[in-house]
């Protein structure tokens, strides 16, 4: 691990427990962590630079437990606060421009075109997180500080937002977890 991504990881982790402590949520250990792991095998896979997706992937979601912004804009907020703390560390223009763009274009929802492989493996890696993490789709979907679902429409949330993160995945890996994501299905949501 480089430097740099040692010292953003430091901040990024002072702020997931501020956060943490703030309302029982731990960005980290309930989705981060799983990002970081996920975007760092995926840059390995496809031949991606390993250090500007490990950046991507730790900074991806910084704007939520920083409370910067609203949710939904999160990967603006968050491109501006890498802006910020890598200019902080004196880290290369060029490739703080390649780790903005991974953060900017991670989010599926926006439908985004991702114009690198390393745009795609946090983008990719964003989305295996939450099958990595399932539990934290049920805290989203049942949560007091979240959503507050009844069982029948909380269920419902989940199976559409996995079968959507699914669908969202680049061809490549969809076709690899393709296996887990049907076992999972069919775990979680016996038919009627």
């Amino acid at each position: 691990m480089s430097k740099i991504v040692e010292s953003i990881k430091e901040e990024l982790l002072k702020r997931c427990n501020t956060y943490h402590e703030k309302y029982s949520y731990d960005f980290w250990n309930d989705h981060i962590k799983y990002v970081v792991k996920n975007s760092v095998e995926l840059a390995k896979k496809y031949d991606a630079d390993i250090e500007n997706v490990e950046l991507g992937a730790l900074l991806h979601d910084i704007a939520m437990p920083s409370e910067i912004g609203p949710r939904e804009d999160h990967n603006v907020y968050g491109a501006k606060i890498a802006d910020e703390l890598l200019t902080e560390l004196n880290y290369p223009e060029d490739r703080k421009e390649r780790v903005k763009e991974c953060i900017l274009r991670h989010r599926g929802i926006k439908d985004l075109p991702r114009n690198t492989i390393e745009e795609q493996c946090v983008a990719d890696a964003d989305v295996l997180a939450h099958f990595d993490c399932i539990p934290s789709l049920f805290h989203l979907a049942f949560g007091k500080n979240e959503m507050g679902l009844s069982i029948e429409d909380g269920t419902e949330f989940i199976k559409k937002k996995l079968e959507r993160d699914y669908n969202k995945l680049s061809e490549k890996t969809r076709e690899e977890i393709k296996d887990r994501y049907e076992n999972i299905i069919k775990v979680l949501f016996v038919e009627k």
